[in-house]
């Protein structure tokens, strides 16, 4: 039995070695531009991100509606794929998977035409279907039962005792959390190369999720469940008390190795507030099933059992909650991510959950616990006070699952593409000019004013006038807000078509005095 429980803690370690941690990747570049249109065909494509991805698979359909299996490599941070020879001209729609470091498929499209822009192809990103994603969602809430629900449960039975109370939920959670986990590895690879549902039945997809840092993540999962259901059933309390701290790392290894939290810098941190996240959640998590029974059963022992219990609870929700707390200002970046994101959407409706847990969980402790151990008769009350808690972390998990299909805020503003600038240079001004994102749409101009000699222009006014004649876009005016950098903005001004527009700024230096510049800048 020790070379038993050697052999599972090697397993674990090792697992949780086969995998570094790294930022969520994000397309920052590429060569030929989306949206360009090229005299010749290219030989190839270069894609640049944030960070080193793993290629997948790519397609090109060409202007002819003929589609393309082609070939690619890493190069660094970029990906290289190799195009088809004698291209047809018009429009070529070339689609791409690749994997990001924290175990994601990054889908994309890129759009070039050669000679001239024609409608013929298709365009856009093969996008995963409702069916997978749906599938998914649900396998990753199987995971979450199994090892929240089932690992710390089965802890709480080894560590605070009191038979097979909430044995049926717990045994259930693993198993749900067994086949969530198995399914989840399957599903990854179907999403990861763009295959269909009937694929399962592959090696493929198999392949290609373990070949990501989802694979150790999911096997570290399994493992950790799988022990812990031999631990329920352990013939002595000192290998259960082994097995069972075993499995609880290994819930905070599995999520520490894979995720959008997990692989978000700096590096160092978050890895480990994850890890202590994740226990956090399963220690205190895995005690409501049993409680409940408990309490409904009004089990002798359920007033040692809180005290047990709530001795090691209080500090632990204090670093889940510090830690989560970290995790979301790193993730999020700015405070209107929470409104402006989908990531931010689903983490606002996680904290409110999380508020009224933290609430009912309060109401226990404060008022409740005292009374049951004072074994005064409110254990019904208290058990169903636990039951909430326990229907309000379903619906955070449902809710947490679905952060699989959002990136994080974080990793779009490094994705973000640098803002179009115009520098406007005469011998008595110069105006710098910054246009975000510089494509068309809603873009926001801001206007740096100088002098001739460098030092910054005094205004009472500026305004910036825009038109693209070649459209029949006649001259429209808005006027800038001076801002607190010093600097003149404009927000939301429209850039409704593609092509060269002209731009004059006027700044009224005084009532009599005006300085005039202007130049011209393309939008695609």
């Amino acid at each position: 039995m020790p070379r038993f429980i050697a052999g599972l803690a090697a397993l674990l370690v090792a697992l949780c070695c086969a995998t570094g941690a790294f930022a969520h990747a994000s397309l920052i570049s590429a060569e030929p531009a989306d949206g360009s249109v090229l005299s010749e065909a290219p030989k190839a494509v270069q894609l640049r991100f944030n960070e080193s991805v793993a290629p997948a698979v790519a397609s090109l359909i060409d202007a002819d509606g003929k589609a393309h299996d082609v070939s690619m490599r890493a190069v660094d941070q970029s990906v290289e794929i190799a195009l088809p020879a004698r291209l047809p001209r018009g429009t070529q729609v070339l689609n791409y998977r690749v994997v990001s470091p924290d175990g994601h498929p990054i889908a994309g499209a890129l759009v070039f035409s050669i000679g001239a822009a024609t409608g013929n192809a298709a365009a856009g990103a093969e996008s995963i279907s409702v069916v997978v994603a749906g599938l998914i969602w649900l396998a990753r809430i199987g995971v979450y039962l199994g090892l929240f629900v089932g690992v710390g449960g089965v802890f709480f039975a080894a560590w605070i005792g009191w038979g097979p109370s909430g044995g049926k939920v717990i045994l259930g959670s693993l198993k749900i959390g067994l086949i969530g986990a198995v399914f989840s590895l399957a599903l990854q690879g179907l999403d990861l190369l763009n295959l269909p549902l009937g694929a399962l039945l592959t090696l493929a997809p198999w392949k290609g999720a373990l070949g990501t840092s989802f694979g150790p993540s999911m096997l570290i999962a399994i493992a950790a469940m799988a022990v812990a259901r031999y631990a329920w059933q352990s013939p002595t309390m000192t290998i259960s008390w082994v097995l069972t701290s075993l499995c609880m790392i290994g819930v905070g290894f599995s999520l520490a190795t894979s995720g959008h939290a997990a692989t978000a810098p700096p590096q160092w941190l978050t890895p480990t507030l994850v890890f202590v996240h994740s226990i956090a959640v399963a220690y205190w998590v895995g005690a409501l099933a049993p409680l409940i029974t408990m309490a409904r059963r009004r089990h002798d022992g359920l007033p040692r059992a809180i005290r047990q219990f709530s001795s090691v609870a209080v500090p632990l929700v204090g670093l889940l909650v510090l830690s989560g707390i970290v995790l979301a200002i790193i993730q999020l970046g700015s405070f209107r991510a929470l409104i402006d994101t989908w990531y931010g959407i689903i983490l606002l409706i996680k904290l409110v959950l999380v508020t009224m847990l933290l609430g009912l969980a309060a109401l226990n402790r404060l008022y409740l616990t005292p009374d049951i151990v004072m074994r005064v008769k409110h254990t019904r009350t208290f058990g169903g006070s636990v039951l909430l808690e326990f229907l309000l972390v379903i619906f955070i998990l449902i809710a947490v699952a679905g952060w699989r299909f959002t990136t994080p805020p974080r990793a779009l503003a490094e994705s973000a593409p640098a803002p179009l600038a115009v520098h406007i240079h005469t011998e008595t001004a110069m105006f710098q000019v910054l246009i975000s994102p510089g494509k068309v749409g809603s873009d926001d101009f801001v206007l740096q004013l100088m002098t001739g000699d460098g030092r910054q222009l005094v205004a009472k006014e500026a305004t910036l006038t825009l038109s693209l004649p070649a459209r029949g876009i006649e001259p429209f005016e808005r006027n800038a807000t001076l801002g607190p950098d010093g600097y003149w903005h404009l927000r939301g001004v429209p850039l409704p078509q593609p092509g060269r527009w002209h731009m004059q700024i006027d700044a009224l230096v005084t009532d009599f005095e005006k300085v005039t510049l202007e130049d011209d800048f393309d939008v695609r």
